[in-house]
């Protein structure tokens, strides 16, 4: 022990005298922000966050070195090549300014002379948000599956685990991963491929399902559990890959046809309402409200594919549904008319307070991944205003997203990095609507990372916990032939 404690004190030792060693001498002070990457100038955050660190990119440089002040009190120093935050002083300052801010006073070293940029604030939110996001993540190719996986990350650190990666089963694809209201107990995640299923567990409890039947078009895929965890809905769809041969759209995802239904777990019954199986229209992306008494989901007036592609636009619509004896109403409602605005709606999801309901918006269709002008809009359900999140779209692709269990963050994926990888960023919402500037998730070395990342990330969901999949017996269902049947209500 008494080896272990004069080694620490000499490696803290070292570190001090590298960073005394570079100290800052009469800096000429420059009226502008710093070059930094990812952008957190200005970033409201959580007060659980891991480090926000970050590289200066404005040309070679020797050294940086950043102080950062608490607005109730505590700093912090950093003198370094890279912008790296000690992850414990980090976590004592964040929670000394909960509610408050921070002041980062970043200096650069080029060419010998020091130079001093504008301090810029971060702000740490009293909002709490959970302990972590579950994503998938894989190559952006289209033909064939590439190496993906699900996987998950502890938002307080930089820790990232797999949950299941395709490397296991050869020839599996791993898709629309789901919980409950981020109870990581409800998970519900659909496998295509030679070992296709719905791997399906709740409190522990594993199934393999077949959700497949003949009353149905397809598995359910796009999952999305009622409140309650007694149900889950799902759409069915018969889906086709199309390409574009200009620069700016690569590829579209289209639905020939698409209906939606709800699953009941406990008996293994699929709920099939005719509403929501007309030949005259495809529905897709369900989802229920807080309260479990209604079902929104997108429609669109069924057109002949591909000659009329570009003219398919979905609106926003629901149908009530009764949590006592799983039945639906006797009517659709259509809340956003996105049709008539000549755009359409995909990837509804309501916040778990029952204020909004943010969704994306683009031109046609409901694959917006790959639409350029795709965008965040979020409706007010308690005066039906709604406006696209401007403080979060960029010029490029932002899709699909998903609320924090106390509805204050949400997550989103977008490509306003280069334009051809999804990122995941994250921003605040606070009880008056004010959302904050996003920002990137942390990294340890963003630069570093995101540079030599060839991955894209999707599907993002919180976690109010970490996800309890034991890995080889999930291995040993799926490659198992034994699938539960389910049959129809």
């Amino acid at each position: 022990m008494k080896k272990m404690k004069n080694i620490a004190v000499c490696i803290m030792a070292a570190w001090w005298f590298a960073a005394c060693s570079n100290p800052v001498t009469s800096p000429e002070k420059v009226d502008e922000w710093p070059d930094i990457y990812p952008d957190y100038i200005g970033v409201t955050i959580p007060a659980t966050i891991a480090p926000m660190n970050f590289n200066c990119i404005g040309g070679a440089y020797e050294r940086v070195d950043v102080t950062v002040t608490g607005g109730k009190s505590g700093e912090m120093h950093v003198n370094d090549k890279i912008v790296s935050f000690p992850q414990k002083e980090w976590r004592k300052l964040l929670e000394e300014n909960k509610g408050d801010s921070l002041l980062f006073t970043v200096c650069v070293r080029k060419g010998g002379e020091w130079k001093q940029y504008r301090s810029f604030p971060m702000y740490v939110s009293p909002y709490p948000i959970d302990y972590g996001v579950v994503y998938r993540r894989l190559a952006p190719g289209y033909e064939v599956y590439s190496k993906m996986g699900i996987y998950e990350r502890d938002l307080s650190s930089f820790e990232e685990r797999p949950l299941l990666e395709n490397t296991m089963v050869p020839g599996m694809c791993l898709n629309c991963h789901a919980f409950n209201k981020t109870d990581p107990d409800h998970l519900s995640l659909h496998i295509r491929g030679k070992n296709g299923g719905t791997l399906m567990q709740i409190d522990g409890k594993r199934e393999m399902l077949d959700t497949k039947t003949d009353s149905t078009l397809s598995a359910g895929v796009y999952p999305y559990w009622h409140p309650s965890g007694k149900y889950i809905a799902y759409s069915v769809n018969n889906t086709r890959q199309s390409f574009h041969a200009v620069k700016d759209e690569r590829v579209e995802v289209l639905d020939l046809e698409s209906d939606v239904l709800v699953y009941h777990p406990e008996t293994h019954e699929l709920l099939l309402s005719p509403l929501l199986r007309k030949k005259e229209v495809f529905e897709t992306f369900p989802v229920f409200s807080p309260d479990g008494r209604k079902l929104y989901f997108c429609a669109a007036e069924a057109r002949p594919i591909p000659a009329e592609y570009k003219e398919i636009r979905y609106s926003l619509c629901s149908v009530d549904f009764n949590p006592e004896d799983g039945t639906f109403g006797e009517k659709i409602d259509t809340l956003v008319n996105a049709a008539a605005m000549k755009k359409s709606i995909s990837f509804p999801r309501p916040s778990y307070d029952g204020r909004y309901i943010m969704f994306t918006l683009s031109d046609y269709g409901n694959f917006s991944i790959w639409h350029k002008e795709a965008d965040l809009w979020l409706l007010d359900l308690h005066d039906g205003g709604m406006r696209p999140i401007n403080e979060v779209n960029s010029d490029d692709t932002e899709s699909f997203h998903n609320w924090s269990s106390n509805s204050r963050w949400f997550v989103f994926s977008s490509r306003r990095g280069d334009g051809l990888y999804t990122r995941l960023y994250l921003a605040g919402l606070d009880e008056n609507g004010v959302v904050g500037k996003p920002f990137l998730l942390p990294q340890k070395n963003p630069w570093e990372y995101y540079d030599r990342l060839i991955y894209s990330y999707n599907v993002p969901d919180f976690t109010n916990g970490s996800v309890k999949l034991e890995r080889r017996k999930a291995e040993r269902g799926i490659v198992s032939k034994k699938r539960v049947p389910v049959k129809v209500r």
